[in-house]
């Protein structure tokens, strides 16, 4: 399923894009931004998004790769 940001339109985001969304915005969610979108709605950066995806992975979290 491809899956669109809701806010640019970008196309196909990637499972780490969905699910630092669920993480952060609830797991019942069903509309998604990109990175970059996110990073916007919440008022941080990118690479605040990045690291938090590759802590959420290190502690075994299933919504990651």
């Amino acid at each position: 399923m491809k899956i669109l940001c809701i806010s640019c339109d970008l196309y196909n985001l990637d499972k780490n894009t969905i699910g630092i969304n669920k993480k952060l915005l609830g797991e019942r969610v069903n509309k998604f931004y990109c990175l970059d979108c996110l990073a916007g709605y919440l008022d941080t950066s990118i690479e605040d998004l990045l690291e938090k995806i590759e802590e959420f992975k290190e502690e075994g979290c299933k919504l990651f790769e």
